[in-house]
């Protein structure tokens, strides 16, 4: 092959190879030659030499040897040359290399070209390889061509003023005043590169922020003059009026607005305009609109816009495509904690959702399903996510589970009803529960005492189906997922037969159709369960545990559970083996004790009710533990999550980020035991207890009044007690008190006592908040009050930096 062949021949050669050797042998062939005329000083084709060089380095062959050309080429009077060595260096030298260290002063040069040309290849190779030395150097060239005056210059350079403040951040004082007057400009290049070029100053430096708020009128006047503009075919597409620099501009303006209200009011009428005015039936209208609500959720907008951005949320549902869809629910997903009545409105759309084929949305949808969960449509609402459960796919089932069990906990409008939830989703989904499913459920079971007969009954004949359908399944050869035991639903089925079998014996429930139940029948069940190879170890304890207990629950046929628990004395599984062996002891030498050892289990005390099957939803705001409760006490209601929570972040500027850690607090048993106290030998010693600080007034608003005392118990722990108080004509509703710390200071909130606050000071809610500062760090709460008054939402936050009786 000739070396001095055009591109194309030499391309055309290597397309025709049939090998990749052939191919190889013709590449090496060419290279050599390029290698060779490179030598010579006297080249008229270096251009053409690199050009063919770069082709080959674009096929992945070794190319290195031709970065010292583009450094000679970059330096050649001649343009063609300028431009193939300027891009020879884009493509074959990066900032780690010392050779583009050499072209440094060839930029600079060619920075100050009296061709624009010229300049814009300088400026675009700085922009690419451009280390941090070089920028250092060549940061003053790039400002004085921000102030040129060709547009297309000044595009170039602001573009490559972005690279620079990223590459270097300390570099933004030289562009900020710059980058401001370019707003002024008509040419939309040069406004997208500077719009672009502040948001970086933005993000880059938080100092600049005030600075380019006082921008915000010019973008305002910007964006009105897209939108408002007629048909421009430069800067038109589909209809919008260059949406690009619409998208950026609203970026920035959501940066600036960002927990400021003056520049947000500026706004609000510009973001109204563009929500009601832009076309949504094109995609370039919906990417507009995506950016529009984002900016309306992340700064201090307006209530109606706010709910007119959800409304936009809500038609990107409808939209057929799915990509739409899922950054729909995203959005939704983010804003359901703050905005939830809003969202609510669209609740029917995003069921529907559920329904969707592909799994990204079928799993948002999910998600955002059960964060929309409450008091008021809990019914209406499991419906459609136990029909879900039912028929979605295997990888969704345990978080779909996990999620019905959560809301089912926060919002069961009776215990019957959360029962009847539950046993459903164990019999649909029972293999994909959680562990935590069983103890939680045998506890709910255990304080729903007038229901313990309904419940026997209930789950009796949920076993005999689950065992049936999976004896069916085995036989016909179809074992399947669905085919085997239902382990959690089994366990908690065995554990309610073996402590309430007397009711399951006594008689029929009134509740569900009779059926004849014997002892032989529910022995037969039992031990069906012990025999089935599908049977995990802990399913067989508590079919063995159950059996052995309706020994006392039953007359008849005690001679056949003592003969179904000796079977197991010699059972390969240490747990079980050691469960049948004291079983037979109890038969053999303390029959006297059998029944008292196997007596009912007495009420089990709810030690965490704010504990959950699966995961809290939202991830912002979790619930806090309520603490043991005496006996004979009466467990207080669980209060929604917005009004038991901690606040994330919300003593931003405290030490440390702001968490309040959940601790279990028991109450002190002040009475004596019979016989005294063995550790007081001399009696009388007892510590006087600090009595508590007055009550000083933290907030004082609209008739609401909020006092606070505190009594201290130790070096790091004191109880807070909050009273709230109305002295106005109306009622006030939905008060409710949220208080955040420092990290290192555990918080525990006890539920309030109410949230409704009657007018005229009639009556008060309390809230108790234990606090534990281990490492006795500056003791400070913030808490948040928010309330309803005639009709109208109010929320204020007030900070404490010292408290009563501490100092």
């Amino acid at each position: 092959m000739s070396p001095s062949i055009p591109l194309q021949e030499m391309i055309r050669a290597i397309r025709s190879a049939r090998t990749q050797c052939e191919e190889r042998g013709v590449i090496q062939r060419e290279c050599a030659a390029i290698r060779a005329q490179f030598r010579q000083s006297d080249n008229d084709g270096r251009s053409h030499n690199l050009a063919k060089l770069l082709y080959v380095h674009m096929l992945g062959y070794p190319a290195h040897f031709g970065q010292m050309e583009c450094v000679r080429m970059i330096a050649s009077p001649r343009y063609s040359e300028k431009r193939v060595g300027y891009l020879g260096a884009m493509m074959l030298l990066d900032e780690k290399q010392d050779a583009s260290l050499l072209i440094t002063n060839s930029i600079k040069n060619d920075l100050s070209h009296s061709s624009q040309y010229v300049q814009s290849l300088a400026l675009c190779t700085l922009a690419c390889i451009g280390s941090a030395e070089m920028c250092k150097d060549l940061a003053p060239e790039i400002e004085r061509l921000l102030r040129a005056s060709n547009s297309y210059i000044k595009k170039k350079a602001a573009l490559c003023a972005i690279y620079i403040v990223r590459k270097v951040p300390d570099l933004w004082e030289l562009f900020a005043p710059t980058a401001r007057s370019l707003l002024s400009e008509k040419h939309h290049g040069v406004l997208h590169g500077a719009v672009v070029l502040i948001t970086v100053l933005c993000e880059c430096n938080p100092e600049t922020l005030k600075r380019f708020r006082k921008a915000v009128p010019d973008l305002v006047h910007i964006m009105k003059g897209l939108v408002t503009s007629s048909y421009s075919p430069e800067h038109d597409v589909a209809g919008i009026s260059d949406p690009f620099l619409q998208v950026r501009i609203l970026r920035l303006l959501r940066i600036l607005g960002h927990n400021n209200e003056a520049a947000s009011d500026t706004m609000n009428d510009l973001l109204a305009q563009v929500a009601t005015n832009t076309d949504s039936t094109k995609t370039v209208g919906n990417a507009v609109l995506y950016e529009t609500v984002l900016t309306v959720l992340d700064i201090k907008s307006e209530s109606g816009l706010r709910i007119l951005a959800v409304n936009i949320l809500g038609r990107f549902l409808l939209n057929n495509d799915r990509n739409i869809r899922y950054i729909a629910m995203t959005s939704l997903q983010k804003i359901v904690g703050t905005d939830n009545i809003a969202v609510q409105r669209h609740r029917g759309t995003i069921v529907d959702c559920l329904k969707d084929p592909d799994a990204s949305v079928k799993r948002r949808a999910l998600d955002l399903s059960l964060a929309l969960v409450s008091a008021s449509n809990i019914r209406s609402m499991m419906k459609e996510l136990l029909a879900f459960l039912s028929s979605c796919p295997p990888e969704l089932r345990a978080e779909a589970a996990s999620g019905i069990f959560h809301a089912a906990e926060r919002y069961a409008p009776s215990q019957r009803w959360h029962i009847d939830t539950i046993l459903h989703v164990l019999t649909m989904a029972g293999g994909d529960v959680r562990d935590e499913t069983v103890p939680n459920l045998i506890l709910l079971i255990t304080n729903a005492s007038e229901l313990h007969r309904y419940t026997v009954h209930k789950l009796y004949r949920a076993l005999l189906a689950d065992i049936s359908q999976t004896h069916y399944t085995f036989c016909t050869q179809l074992y399947t997922f669905y085919g085997c035991l239902q382990q959690p639903l089994v366990q908690v089925a065995c554990w309610c037969i073996g402590e309430y079998g007397d009711l399951l014996l006594g008689g029929e429930c009134q509740e569900m159709e009779p059926i004849e139940v014997t002892a032989d029948s529910v022995l037969d069940a039992l031990e069906t369960v012990l025999q089935s190879h599908m049977s995990t170890p802990a399913t067989r304890g508590f079919a063995l545990t159950a059996t052995m207990k309706l020994s006392t629950r039953i007359n008849d046929n005690v001679d056949r559970i003592r003969s179904i628990v000796s079977i197991y004395g010699s059972c390969t599984d240490v747990e079980l083996q050691q469960r049948a062996v004291e079983y037979n002891a109890l038969f053999r030498k303390y029959d006297h004790m059998r029944a008292a050892v196997l007596e009912r289990m007495p009420v089990i005390e709810r030690n965490s009710p704010g504990h959950t099957n699966g995961d809290s939803m939202g991830g912002v705001i979790r619930e806090m533990e309520v603490g043991k409760v005496k006996p004979k006490e009466a467990l207080l209601p669980q209060q929604p999550a917005n009004q038991i929570c901690d606040l994330l972040d919300l003593l931003g500027h405290s030490e440390g980020s702001v968490q309040a850690d959940t601790v279990l607090v028991q109450p002190i048993n002040t009475a004596k035991p019979a016989g005294g106290d063995l550790l007081d030998l001399l009696g009388g010693f007892e510590p006087t207890p600090l009595a508590p600080a007055p009550a000083v007034t933290v907030y004082e608003k609209n008739g609401v009044t909020l006092t606070l005392s505190c009594e201290k118990h130790s070096d790091s722990s004191l109880t807070v007690t909050l009273k709230g108080s109305n002295s106005s004509d109306s009622d006030i509703a939905s008060f409710a008190l949220q208080a955040a710390v420092p990290k290192s200071v555990h918080l525990h909130m006890k539920a309030p006592s109410g949230n409704a606050l009657p007018a005229r000071g009639f009556a008060q809610v309390t809230q108790l908040v234990l606090l534990n500062n281990p490492n006795k760090v500056n003791l400070k709460m913030r808490i948040r009050i928010s309330y309803s008054s005639q009709g109208s939402s109010i929320q204020d936050t007030v900070q404490i930096d010292s408290f009563p009786g501490l100092s």
